[in-house]
């Protein structure tokens, strides 16, 4: 006998005024109809609310996410989703802050569109199947060793993408950035979850999966140091061509140059090597991030410059233009 029937061979529900099923029944007087209401009408509509309610739900969470990763337009300022996390960027990238952030901002969306969408409808499948009465154990195992399979065979794909998300949230690097990451050097253009895209000086563009990347040095962080060895012949007063270096230092840091890139007075730190040419003395100064060898040419110009002006020998025996007529004098 049927779990539907009766013992009188009726359907049980349609027996019941309180039930879906006696209504049919009461509306249509078939009784098969009625006794198939749960499969034919019940169920489909609990499986069509899920798929809506999850529809709806992963809506309404997109316009969230996009909410807080939007940059404000006409505005510099951080997206919401940023504040929290720690950024690096250097004041004086200057526009290039607006594209870093916009970037950062979008690809960290995009992992939360990502993630937000499998677990949505990946639970709304789950209930759609249990709505149909199919067992999900082996489901759920089978999708467990398929997931292994592809894990092992795309592991290097997962390991861009995780390598990208840490890269994003702990803002590593950006937009405008110079980097060193061991096969390239260069500025950086994009930042994506899976390639890294870098200009070097030559113009080469280089495309570093992020995965690959075991160190990264970073010129565009915090504050840098431009560091000029200046070469001298042997016979040279070291002291007197320190103290000379010094005040030309000194003075081509305070000038309309320099004065805006240059965060602290220079330092002469002295005697830096002694080669079979010469004598190298160093000098240092503290700088804005990327402004590093700007600095560099300029100070070297006008340290030769003043080297030049003092009559002082170079290595080799070689004079600087015009020292010999300092000589004379």
């Amino acid at each position: 006998m049927s779990p539907l029937l009766t013992a009188a061979g009726q359907t049980p529900c349609i027996t019941d005024a309180s039930t879906l099923c006696y209504q049919v029944y009461k509306a249509t007087g078939n009784e098969w109809l009625a006794g198939s209401t749960n499969w034919l009408l019940t169920k489909p509509l609990k499986i069509l609310m899920i798929i809506v309610i999850a529809f709806v739900v992963r809506l309404l969470i997109k316009r969230l996410i996009n909410r807080v990763t939007t940059l404000p337009r006409g505005s510099g300022k951080l997206p919401a989703l940023l504040r929290p996390l720690r950024e690096r960027a250097p004041e004086v990238l200057g526009s290039a802050v607006i594209e870093r952030r916009r970037q950062r901002a979008q690809t960290i969306g995009s992992v939360l569109k990502s993630m937000s969408t499998f677990l949505i409808y990946g639970l709304a499948f789950i209930l759609v199947l249990g709505e149909l009465g199919i067992n999900l154990g082996p489901i759920i195992a089978s999708a467990g060793i398929i997931g292994v399979a592809i894990g092992f065979g795309a592991q290097n794909l997962v390991k861009d993408f995780l390598s990208g998300i840490f890269m994003m949230v702990e803002d590593q690097y950006g937009v405008g950035d110079v980097v060193d990451i061991g096969e390239a050097t260069g500025t950086v253009e994009a930042v994506g979850l899976r390639i890294t895209t870098l200009r070097d000086l030559k113009g080469t563009v280089w495309y570093v999966r992020n995965g690959e990347v075991l160190r990264v040095g970073n010129s565009s962080q915090g504050f840098a140091v431009a560091v000029v060895d200046v070469p001298l012949g042997y016979t040279t007063d070291v002291e007197r061509a320190t103290t000379v270096l010094g005040e030309a230092a000194s003075a081509a840091a305070e000038s309309d140059l320099l004065k805006d890139n240059v965060l602290e007075p220079p330092e002469m730190l002295g005697v830096e090597s002694v080669t079979p040419e010469g004598i190298q003395l160093r000098l240092t100064v503290k700088v804005r991030p990327g402004k590093q060898w700007a600095v560099q040419r300029a100070l070297r110009a006008q340290l030769l410059a003043a080297l030049e002006e003092a009559g002082f020998e170079p290595p080799l025996g070689r004079l600087f233009p015009g020292a010999a007529a300092a000589i004379d004098k």
